[in-house]
């Protein structure tokens, strides 16, 4: 869907306090289609990893991360692998927590606990009211820089970059991309810089390194990785990633 296109706008319901809980068995490889509520969210996955995914940026979410996402915020939610999603939906008008952009959230235990608590149908309306006021008083935001990059929209660049997304550990230059592509190599790489706002080797790496992160959420060897996503050795998989997040891929999801 284009940055244009008219998103669908998912109303959740309403309730006595500030927060209404959603949660569900995704499996593996469904995607929700992009769209927005009118509520705050924050999101994360109760079990596996989910994915975020708003505008060129990227969050990855094991049971140790969520994200906050505001109000009327275009994004597409997923899975690669099947995950546990729940979901908080905030009233904004009865929010204490804001957080204008998206957000990442460390998720500790006790914030496990009180979700399980908040979402147990033996939980008093009292009892609710005094838990929801601990979660936000839990609400500790990470430093984190999404990763991703826009796709371009030229047929031909178009068709390059889709093949790297299916496939990032492809190692074809941008010489050898242009026959099938039907375009010269310089003509595709000012459409990735005129489309996407990076060159085409940025926009390859920043593609390996978003297909690195559920692989790095559900801890596979480094070395796994970084043949997965097209690096030759774990050093230079690490390396790209330090150079571009500004930390290791070690602390990305340290607790």
């Amino acid at each position: 869907m284009s940055p244009d296109s008219q998103a669908p706008v998912f109303d959740a319901p309403t309730g006595p306090t500030a927060m209404w809980f959603g949660v569900g068995s995704l499996r593996a490889g469904h995607w929700f289609e992009e769209h927005e509520h009118p509520q705050h969210q924050i999101v994360w996955a109760a079990r596996g990893v989910m994915t975020v995914e708003i505008g060129a940026g990227r969050w990855v979410l094991p049971p140790t991360r969520a994200l906050w996402i505001p109000g009327g915020v275009h994004h597409r939610t997923g899975t690669c692998d099947g995950a546990v999603m729940s979901g908080i939906f905030l009233e904004p008008d009865r929010s204490p927590a804001n957080f204008p952009v998206p957000t990442m959230l460390r998720v500790p235990r006790l914030l496990h606990e009180l979700f399980e608590h908040l979402t147990a149908d033996t939980t008093t309306a009292v009892q609710r009211e005094r838990a929801e006021g601990v979660v936000f008083d839990l609400l500790h935001p990470v430093e984190v820089i999404p990763i991703g990059a826009r796709m371009p929209e030229d047929p031909r660049a178009r068709h390059v970059a889709e093949a790297l997304v299916a496939d990032p550990a492809d190692a074809r230059t941008l010489h050898q991309f242009a026959v099938a592509a039907a375009a010269s190599p310089r003509t595709l790489a000012r459409t990735f810089v005129a489309e996407t706002g990076i060159t085409f080797g940025q926009w390859r790496t920043q593609v390996r390194l978003a297909a690195s992160l559920p692989h790095l959420a559900a801890a596979m060897p480094l070395a796994r990785i970084a043949a997965r996503v097209g690096y030759a050795t774990p050093s230079a998989y690490v390396a790209a990633f330090r150079r571009e997040v500004g930390v290791s891929p070690g602390r990305y999801f340290a607790r």
